[in-house]
């Protein structure tokens, strides 16, 4: 009798934990979405028990490819090169057609990644689990043409033409860069499926006030007046994007200067706010 007792105590007590906890979670998911509301950004974006750091090598990179990373604090730095590890021991990187994958490739890819989800705290992505290379344009499995770069989501892999996406690297003011051109689709299409948690519920938010915002024939008409984004944009709602995106972190201060109101909007989607 006295096992029987103890054994219903325990599970008592386990099911009262369990309603605590799950109370918690409900008030801790209603905090955040009120904080969402409030001030159009989630509540707490980095948070690391403990940061991983890079080598001192991988640091120089760096401060010498990214001109994102100079511009942080020394603090969020330590988070930026923290978010870098993470995802270089998340993500496995494939050669294809004898291009060897050396640190430095996995650096400036992860580098990428990370500038674009800075502003978001769910930043790893299970829409991907490989990052192919090939040392060219190649052919698309899908589609059967040439590509520079490509999001398969089916495949769980993001493709790219290495010389074509360093060359985004190398030419930072030109606003053509494939490295986050391509990861914007994967945001894109994570965000939309609430795959990166608030800050990703901000993100399908603000691209649905966006495309409300060009729809308006005098917005575009100002827009496209402007002058900025290359043809392009203009293929469809997923390009416009995608390619705003590039021109949002490479020229922020041109951006903000031409279409300040569209820069305002883009910054409150990334979380990111620079020249606004």
């Amino acid at each position: 009798m006295l096992a029987i007792a103890t054994s219903h105590i325990i599970v008592i007590v386990f099911v009262a934990l369990m309603v605590v906890l799950l109370g918690f979670y409900m008030s801790a998911k209603f905090a955040e979405s009120a904080y969402l509301l409030a001030y159009r950004k989630p509540a707490v974006v980095h948070f690391y028990p403990i940061k991983r750091k890079l080598p001192p090598v991988a640091r120089i990179l760096l401060e010498n490819e990214f001109r994102f990373y100079n511009e942080l604090t020394e603090e969020h730095k330590e988070y930026f090169q923290h978010r870098v590890s993470t995802f270089m021991r998340k993500y496995k990187f494939v050669g294809r057609d004898g291009l060897d994958v050396t640190d430095e490739m996995k650096l400036k890819i992860a580098a990428t990644w990370v500038i674009l989800t800075f502003g978001l705290r769910h930043y790893i992505t299970d829409l991907f689990n490989v990052i192919i290379l090939y040392p060219d344009v190649y052919r698309s499995r899908i589609a059967g043409n040439y590509h520079f770069a490509e999001f398969n989501e089916p495949a769980g892999a993001v493709v790219f033409s290495w010389p074509h996406f360093e060359a985004g690297l190398d030419f930072t003011a030109n606003n053509v860069n494939l490295g986050l051109h391509e990861f914007a689709h994967v945001i894109h299409t994570g965000s939309l499926n609430k795959n990166f948690g608030a800050g990703g519920d901000m993100y399908a938010d603000m691209y649905r006030k966006i495309i409300e915002y060009i729809l308006v024939e005098e917005n575009l008409i100002q827009i496209v007046n402007a002058n900025y984004f290359r043809h392009y944009a203009y293929k469809n709602e997923q390009e416009f994007m995608a390619v705003a995106l590039e021109y949002f972190f490479e020229t922020p201060e041109e951006f903000n200067q031409k279409l300040p109101e569209l820069y305002g909007m883009m910054a409150t989607m990334v979380n990111y706010h620079k020249a606004a």
